[in-house]
């Protein structure tokens, strides 16, 4: 059973792996356009809207696809009441979208803000109509059917942006290619899914005893992925705002990228499994110990080319993002190490733990971002998250340590390897990037921004490879990944033998 779960939850991220790599292709060329054809201002105005827009939308962010994969025995009861209510409090956050429009623009002083969130809150309300049977996709563990569906709305979005950027050259670009997303995705939740919900609150009590809890952990996600917004959009302005956004939103490619498919794909699996503790603590370490191979040398590598990333990606009109970037992928580092810990505290039914440990880091960081972003601008910001890190890393962990009982030495034995050849990857690889001569033409510094990632692409694999053989060939992620290297190299050399 364990074998075929752990294969599972193989296929299934893969398959978020390759929605990722989609939607990223897609978010890659939109960023290398739009950077080019609108202004940093332009992103920092969305970023004010869609900031407050996402702030009400989490009024009704009680998780009910979450409820209903952790829930073994949903009914069709079930899934109706989680359509119903996302209608209903789809309906009244657009209504609130409206009524706060002109107090949002008043206090971030940009009176252009208003309609631009009275056009998106129709998007809100449009949302809450998407066919609740999608959630069946995750809970089956069929992410084919989920990557069909998620691929469909990013390529379908993809040109209208480009189009209207184009024509436009403003935020409206922005604006009405999110408006345009949202109705097509509805309309493709219905297409690939053959469930009709209907109107029923028969399963309310199940359902809220469950998610009363992600609806504050949703609440505490956004303050801490937004409360920098805020504060920054307040004291500097928009520009800084989009300076910091994109660098944030780069500085966390990894986490959303790589981990985020994998704890996606992981989460149902666990639910089946969160009885057996001994299960639950052999999938926890495997999965973490993939995370870390992954995930942590490619953050650390935006760290070591940062200095060449803004330049040759985002243009010359980014250039004052570069060391917030390169502080932003350091506190990347940290996230991806938390990363897949809320997924174990839904299987295990209690989101209650995750929500205490997150309301001290966003007071923590509140406290952080309040002391430094006005004295030292978007420095202060990038520090104050790095500091929030810091201090909140060793607790989060410790936490969930105690939560499934296991030892830090286990957690370590599963991780060293591939931080330690991370931290290498670092060194090598930014004294590499740093030593790209001044005043060098965009074509010379993206040749060395190639082979920078060359460079630490063979450091990191030569150096983990190296790693665990000194240390035993142990079982795990680097085990599991050598593996499915080998078996993908069989294919490539004789498709015909495997068919057979």
């Amino acid at each position: 059973m364990e074998r075929d779960l752990r294969s599972s939850m193989a296929r299934g991220a893969v398959w978020m792996l390759l929605f990722k790599a989609v939607d990223r292709g897609i978010g890659l060329a939109s960023t290398l356009i739009l950077a080019r054809l609108l202004v940093p201002q332009d992103f920092g105005v969305v970023a004010m809207a869609t900031s407050f827009i996402a702030m009400l939308e989490l009024l009704g962010a009680f998780g009910f696809d979450t409820a209903l994969i952790q829930r073994q025995g949903a009914t069709t009861a079930h899934y109706d009441t989680a359509w119903t209510f996302n209608v209903i409090v789809a309906a009244a956050v657009g209504l609130l979208m409206i009524a706060a429009a002109i107090p949002i623009a008043a206090f971030f002083n940009q009176p252009s803000l208003a309609p631009v969130i009275g056009l998106l809150a129709l998007g809100s309300v449009a949302q809450g109509f998407e066919n609740i049977g999608i959630v069946a996709f995750r809970k089956e563990m069929n992410f084919r059917k989920d990557f069909q569906f998620l691929a469909a709305k990013k390529l379908l979005t993809f040109p209208i942006t480009i189009v209207l950027a184009l024509w436009l050259r403003n935020y409206w670009a922005l604006v009405i290619s999110i408006l345009a997303g949202r109705f097509f995705g509805v309309w493709m939740s219905y297409r690939i899914h053959p469930y009709r919900p209907s109107f029923t609150l028969a399963g309310a009590r199940d359902l809220l005893h469950f998610s009363k809890w992600l609806l504050l952990v949703n609440l505490l996600g956004f303050l801490d992925a937004r409360l920098s917004d805020f504060i920054i959009g307040r004291v500097a302005g928009p520009r800084a705002l989009g300076l910091f956004n994109m660098s944030y939103e780069l500085a966390n490619m990894p986490g959303t990228e790589l981990v985020a498919p994998i704890n996606r794909a992981v989460y149902p699996a666990y639910a089946r499994i969160a009885g057996d503790r001994p299960a639950l603590q052999r999938e926890y370490l495997y999965v973490m110990g993939m995370i870390c191979l992954l995930a942590v040398p490619a953050v650390a590598g935006i760290a070591a080319t940062a200095t060449l990333i803004v330049p040759v990606v985002l243009g010359p009109k980014w250039l004052e993002a570069t060391a917030t970037l390169q502080l932003l992928a350091f506190f990347g580092i940290t996230q991806v190490l938390q990363s897949n810990t809320y997924s174990v505290y839904l299987a295990l039914g209690r989101a209650d733990l995750f929500a205490r440990v997150k309301t001290l880091q966003v007071v923590t960081l509140g406290i952080a971002l309040v002391a430094l972003t006005p004295a030292y601008g978007l420095t202060g910001a990038a520090v104050a998250r790095l500091v929030t890190a810091a201090i909140m890393l060793p607790l989060a962990l410790g936490v969930i340590l105690k939560t499934l009982q296991l030892s830090p030495a286990r957690l370590l034995g599963a991780l060293w390897r591939p931080a330690a050849a991370s931290i290498l990857l670092f060194v090598v690889v930014d004294a590499f990037s740093r030593a790209a001569p001044n005043g060098a033409s965009t074509p010379a510094l993206a040749l060395r921004l190639l082979s920078a990632v060359a460079l630490g692409v063979a450091t990191y694999l030569l150096s983990v490879l190296i790693l665990w053989l000194v240390a035993g060939r142990p079982e795990g992620a680097e085990s599991s990944a050598l593996s499915a290297a080998q078996q993908a190299w069989r294919r490539l050399r004789n498709p015909d033998g495997e068919r057979a």
